[in-house]
């Protein structure tokens, strides 16, 4: 044994078991943080995408828009319905300097990939935007307002 592995054979003697044991429990405490900062950033409400919460209604007929949640990456928790559930693929929000954007993919029949693309406006309190319906391959402007 080499004079190196001596050395650190006997700093882990006189750690003892002490000196395992803390080291187990500082390993968990870092992990117990991580996780709970995972566990916000999936469950949690992040507050830059707080204006984008609630129930939105398109303003050309009885499409609703439900953001559940937004976590603090822009993953959102939506819903679609017109009027029954139609599969929401993929939804996402984005801060761009201070405008709030949303993107929405919706998955299913009659909404092969169709999306909207918002932004919203503070001062109207709406979402405003275009939406790309898949079937017709065609661009449609829309405006969401929100549902008291």
């Amino acid at each position: 044994m080499n004079q190196q592995a001596r050395t650190m054979q006997g700093a882990v003697r006189r750690g003892g078991a002490a000196g395992g044991r803390r080291a187990v429990l500082v390993a968990s405490a870092l992990l117990w943080m991580v996780g709970l900062g995972a566990a916000g950033s999936v469950w949690g409400q992040s507050a830059d995408f707080a204006p984008l919460h609630g129930r939105w209604q398109r303003n050309d007929g009885g499409y609703i828009l439900e953001v559940r949640a937004v976590d603090a990456s822009g993953k959102i928790d939506a819903a679609y319905l017109n009027p029954q559930p139609v599969n929401v693929a993929r939804a996402e929000a984005t801060k761009d300097a201070s405008i709030l954007k949303v993107f929405v993919e919706l998955r299913a029949p009659n909404y092969p990939g169709s999306t909207y693309m918002l932004a919203y406006d503070p001062k109207q309190d709406q979402l405003r935007g275009s939406y790309f319906q898949a079937v017709q391959r065609q661009t449609f402007p829309v405006v969401f307002v929100r549902m008291k």
